[in-house]
């Protein structure tokens, strides 16, 4: 055998390791991508979801609040910001946004500053406090349209409260709904009410998830019990504070149904929330205007949303 013969048979050899090399390296490779990435078929049912039923949505809404769109023409066409100014010129837009932003922060401050101190009375689970869990979630199963109609006949001016009040003080008549200072408060009040159920619930979960052991070792030291809430169970309680917070308050900006059944946006429009007003714009046949304050519904969310959600993190404290 030459030379040339035996090491070109060598590199034969070599290139043939090397090829069945790659060849088995490959197969290696694309298992560890599968099995790296094997979380994508379990996400993809609600990234579908959220693409069919919130993205594409909001990108049609975000087009359509920029145009023409009406019941009186075929044609849409882009009109800048001209639905916002008409909606400005009206005496809709901003009376809109006031109205909500104050039911809102109304709303969420009743649920917070109601349902704590419920779950701090109710955290031992034992029998008289499982039937007080019960009856506080009751309200959450009625449906908001409901809720509103049953308030908005208790509060009549001739309704059983002034009723029982006025067997107290004779002759007391007043209007819970009617007055426009107070009507957006009381709205808000029973929005509170029908949902504070779900967040005592998420405190209770909160309180009997901080250790004994914090708890009884404060105690040891001599804390009473207003330091340990205040040093203790309500630092390590922040996280449930963050998702109550935020949950109360981006829910009642989208507040629609409770309204429209208990005041239908009266007296005047000082309980006209911005989903109400695009409500009546849509039913009025003025799609472009209703689009823009759908979207002004969306940016409220989002402005609000993403510094509050940032500042409640950051102060919150790991176990």
């Amino acid at each position: 055998m030459s030379t040339s013969t035996a090491t070109s048979g060598t590199a034969a050899k070599r290139g043939g390791s090397s090829a069945g090399g790659a060849s088995s390296t490959h197969p290696r490779r694309g298992r560890r991508f599968l099995n790296r990435h094997a979380w994508w078929p379990y996400a993809l049912p609600g990234v579908g979801l959220v693409v069919v039923f919130f993205l594409v949505p909001f990108l049609l809404n975000l087009r359509f609040s920029f145009t023409n769109w009406s019941s009186f023409t075929d044609v849409i066409t882009w009109n800048g910001l001209r639905n916002f100014e008409t909606l400005i010129d009206q005496n809709i837009f901003w009376p809109s946004v006031q109205v909500t932003l104050i039911y809102a922060v109304t709303a969420m401050v009743v649920q917070n500053v109601v349902s704590l101190p419920l779950a701090y009375a109710l955290r031992d689970t034992n029998g008289i406090n499982s039937f007080f869990r019960s009856l506080f979630f009751l309200p959450v199963l009625i449906a908001p349209v409901a809720a509103g109609y049953i308030f908005s006949a208790l509060l009549s001016p001739a309704g059983p409260l002034n009723a029982a009040v006025a067997a107290a003080i004779p002759g007391f008549d007043f209007a819970w709904l009617g007055e426009t200072s107070t009507a957006i408060f009381i709205v808000a009040a029973v929005d509170a009410w029908k949902w504070s159920g779900v967040i005592t619930l998420v405190y209770i979960a909160g309180l009997n998830a901080i250790p004994q052991s914090f708890i009884e070792a404060a105690r040891i030291d001599g804390a009473n019990r207003l330091r340990v809430f205040r040093s203790i169970e309500l630092p390590l309680l922040a996280p449930a504070v963050t998702f109550n917070v935020v949950v109360t308050l981006l829910g009642a900006i989208s507040a629609f149904d409770i309204v429209v059944s208990a005041t239908g946006g009266g007296p005047g429009n000082s309980t006209t929330v911005l989903n109400l007003a695009m409500f009546r714009q849509w039913g009025a046949g003025f799609f472009g205007t209703a689009s823009a304050l759908s979207l002004t519904v969306a940016v409220l969310v989002i402005v609000i949303a993403l510094p509050l959600v940032s500042f409640l993190r950051k102060r919150e404290v790991e176990m």
